[in-house]
């Protein structure tokens, strides 16, 4: 093992039953008191690397070394008692029990049977002061931001002793300036002699914190580099093969009539929260509306209302003049509405089910795909090769399952899926979370070609580079209300947004009400 390594991932191969080769001589070298950070498009194999190196999974083949020692690990435990800790990019919480609880859950001292609640309220705030990162130890976790959220995590790793984290997407709910602090609790956490791994898509985060970073390519390692040895562009075009760009190009808007409107929508949950504080806005022709946000504030529920999965309590939801608000899911989805939901695998697709069959989820009862009035194989295998095809989806074959897809290659399917169905209005909800820079450009220059084609595009994102650089007029959302109304996007940034998101800058009731037309 060289020697300043504190962790070592030498050779690793990671075949899974049936021959899929997800990691293939992997090679990962972190030195001690660094952030280092993993890239790579989706289906690389980042995820499958950290779950070896956290316990997870076992490698098919080659070493891990600790501190300069070989480890064998069976489970996660086994890595946390060797000092690594892991934040997956979804919070591992109990949102009913407060943050104190949630930090010493599974780590308990004294009787498993009995939680010494005075004792956890003190251990966390000394644990917050010593690493700088704030939190309320006797708030309920569904109470406190996304921020304290991340923090705890970060918390509960450090508590269980890892002198080694292992960060994954930290900043993908997060604002600049919730970004900004958690970069400067990272500095001080290596200051103080912690290892960082920082996995993300977002190539400026990895250029402004990391020292060095490893690049995959297909299970396979592109080498390790200086930070400042690579711009964004030569990390993008290592991780894909090919150059990359995100400076999407669209051209000067030209609305034509009003598509889609909602208007003063009020919902409120099971608990009495309300969550959309009669909201009112309107879509035309070849305009993309961004709704921009902290994840939380009223985005879901406002796509929910206007897909029809969620009951208002008062509004109209209007598209092209017929008022929909009674309107079934699938007629609103006839009348013209696509839909490409914020969670792919839970809502955007059946993953157990074959790409065929989430091809035509929306057209298999027509009888567009049917012969003397049963489907045809041949049609549904003909129609989804087409989509697979053209939204350049890597698969084996059409029936092959959902799952067996790369988190990138399952959202271009929904993309192309949602697109083919060439409706009025298409609501983009978080629609390049998590996928790697290729999947991205090609997501962006569709949804710019479904702009030119005249229809009416609702983009609600938390990439706010991503809302910039695709929106004609942004709205922004705080607890339920629309809060900012920008129509000169050209002149705004990430964190005159972020300002706005954070509930700092708000918008006169005669500026937002720009964002409303009969």
């Amino acid at each position: 093992m060289e020697q300043g390594n504190i962790l070592e991932a030498r050779n690793i191969t990671k075949v899974y039953p049936g021959g899929v080769v997800a990691n293939h001589n992997v090679n990962l070298s972190v030195k001690k008191g660094e952030i280092h950070a993993l890239v790579g498009e989706n289906g690389a194999g980042k995820s499958t690397l950290m779950k070896m190196l956290f316990g997870m999974l076992a490698p098919t083949e080659g070493q891990i070394f600790v501190d300069g020692k070989e480890v064998h690990f069976t489970s996660s435990g086994d890595a946390i008692a060797a000092g690594l800790g892991m934040v997956h990019q979804h919070f591992m919480q109990v949102p009913s029990m407060t943050v104190a609880e949630n930090l010493i859950l599974g780590a308990e001292t004294g009787s498993p049977f009995k939680v010494d609640r005075k004792k956890a309220v003190e251990i966390t705030r000394e644990l917050s002061e010593r690493y700088n990162l704030k939190v309320e130890a006797e708030e309920k976790v569904e109470d406190i931001s996304l921020a304290m959220r991340q923090k705890l995590e970060i918390l509960k790793a450090l508590y269980r002793g890892a002198h080694i984290l292992i960060l994954d997407e930290p900043t993908a709910v997060l604002t600049p300036q919730e970004t900004e602090e958690l970069f400067e609790q990272l500095l001080l956490l290596k200051e103080s002699g912690h290892t960082i791994i920082f996995i993300s898509h977002k190539l400026n985060e990895v250029k402004a914190l990391c020292n060095r970073m490893t690049i995959l390519r297909d299970g396979k390692t592109m080498g390790t580099y200086e930070i400042s040895d690579l711009d964004e562009h030569e990390i993008s075009r290592l991780m894909v093969g090919r150059e990359v760009s995100l400076d999407i190009e669209k051209a000067e808007a030209d609305f034509g009539k009003t598509v889609f409107s909602v208007k003063d929508l009020v919902y409120a949950d099971q608990f009495g929260k309300t969550r959309l504080d009669h909201v009112s806005f309107s879509i035309k022709e070849g305009q993309i509306l961004g709704i921009a946000g902290i994840d939380g504030n009223g985005q879901s529920e406002l796509v929910e209302a206007i897909v029809g999965t969620l009951k208002l309590q008062g509004g109209q939801v209007r598209l092209n003049g017929e008022d929909l608000t009674g309107a079934s899911v699938l007629k609103r989805q006839e009348a013209g509405i696509s839909h490409v939901s914020e969670d792919r695998m839970r809502y955007g697709s059946a993953p157990k089910l074959s790409l065929e069959d989430n091809a035509i989820s929306k057209v298999y009862y027509t009888g567009q795909l049917k012969s003397r009035g049963l489907i045809d194989s041949k049609k549904v295998n003909g129609f989804a090769n087409r989509i697979l095809k053209e939204f350049l989806v890597k698969y084996d074959n059409s029936k092959q399952s959902v799952s067996e897809l790369s988190g990138g290659n399952v959202q271009k399917l929904i993309v192309g899926r949602e697109f083919d169905y060439d409706p009025d209005l298409l609501i983009m909800n978080q629609p390049t979370r998590g996928i790697d820079v290729g999947a991205i450009e090609f997501i962006r220059k569709k949804i710019v070609d479904m702009r030119a084609r005249k229809k009416a595009i609702l983009l609600v994102s938390a990439d706010l580079s991503e809302i910039l650089s695709l929106s004609d007029t942004i709205l922004v959302m705080h607890e339920g209300r629309i809060v900012g109304h920008i129509s000169d996007v050209k002149n705004t940034s990430e964190n005159d947004l972020g300002l706005y998101m954070l509930g700092v800058k708000e918008d006169s009731k005669e500026q937002i009400g720009g964002a409303y037309c009969e």
